[in-house]
């Protein structure tokens, strides 16, 4: 209906008007979903539908939306013609569904993501898909640094939980209003809490490659960190992991894993044995249940 708002994010200046790219792609996303649930349901018929309908959405979002001279998918269009304003939105969405080609990958990271001139995302639960799309683009020293900022600058503040906006530009008691309200502002918004999830999966590595984490991988990052240890847990208990810049130490848990290592010589490794992949990179088979020590030179 005319001047509905098709909500995104708390952000100020999201025009209301037209066709969003990001809706369009969430809708492409959906369908793509929706013939994955009929395959699964082995409805043939509706899984063909669905993925045509899926791409139709993927052609049009890129005939629409994509302009070459800003290099990213423009925020909306109107009256048929595309709009001059990017955001981050569509762009990082469309990283980690894996929409762009590799060279449309780095002109985003670079005209959007690392753009300063975009539009900042002022609540920590869209700055997770933000951070999100940069560590899949291995920028993981840069999202370590945007962490501490922007969820330690809210501990510096006296935060005990997460908030469900923060913008750093904010004084005092403005850091409490939202909703036309003083204090209207949730203080323990669980969605703010997402360096949890990046750091397991981004900096420890570890990543499910079969349900219940039958397979998974393990391939740690220490995004200029000296030293990291943590615990991700499965349903067949925790995967353990210890990583400096000479040593790896893991636990596995259920099923088989696989940890990947990009080291300068032959990591060594006394309860396993460690295969050579090529360009410096090193794989180790986790075992259910036991323990390993690498050394390795980073």
């Amino acid at each position: 209906m005319s001047g509905d708002w098709i909500f995104i994010d708390w952000a100020a200046g999201l025009s209301k008007k037209g066709e969003v790219s990001f809706e369009q792609l969430l809708l492409a996303r959906s369908l793509e979903t929706m013939a994955l649930c009929a395959n699964i349901a082995d409805d043939k018929d509706a899984a063909t539908q669905y993925n045509t309908l899926a791409a139709d959405m993927r052609k049009k979002l890129f005939d629409i939306y994509w302009n070459d001279q800003q290099q990213a998918l423009v925020h909306s269009r109107v009256n048929g013609k595309q709009t001059e304003n990017v955001t981050r939105y569509a762009n990082m969405f469309s990283i980690f569904f894996d929409y762009f080609n590799q060279q449309q990958k780095e002109q985003v990271k670079t005209s959007v993501l690392l753009n300063d001139n975009i539009q900042k995302i002022i609540t920590p639960y869209m700055r997770f898909y933000e951070l999100e799309a940069l560590c899949a683009m291995g920028e993981q020293n840069y999202v370590l640094k945007e962490m501490k900022d922007y969820w330690g600058g809210m501990l510096k503040l006296g935060a005990t939980s997460f908030w469900e906006e923060y913008n750093p530009a904010k004084q005092g008691a403005e850091h409490y209003a939202m909703y036309g309200r003083e204090f209207g502002k949730s203080l323990c918004h669980a969605w703010g809490a997402s360096p949890l999830y990046l750091l397991g999966k981004y900096y420890l590595g570890v990543k499910p490659t079969a349900p219940g984490y039958e397979k998974y991988v393990v391939e740690p990052n220490l995004g200029g960190l000296e030293w990291m240890q943590g615990k991700v847990p499965t349903p067949d208990g925790d995967i353990e992991l210890y990583v400096s810049k000479e040593q790896v130490k893991v636990k596995g848990a259920a099923g088989t894993g696989v940890l990947k290592l990009s080291s300068k010589s032959k990591p060594v490794c006394n309860e396993g044995t460690v295969i050579e992949k090529g360009n410096a990179m090193y794989e180790l088979q986790i075992d259910k249940g036991k323990s390993y020590t690498v050394q390795y030179e980073l």
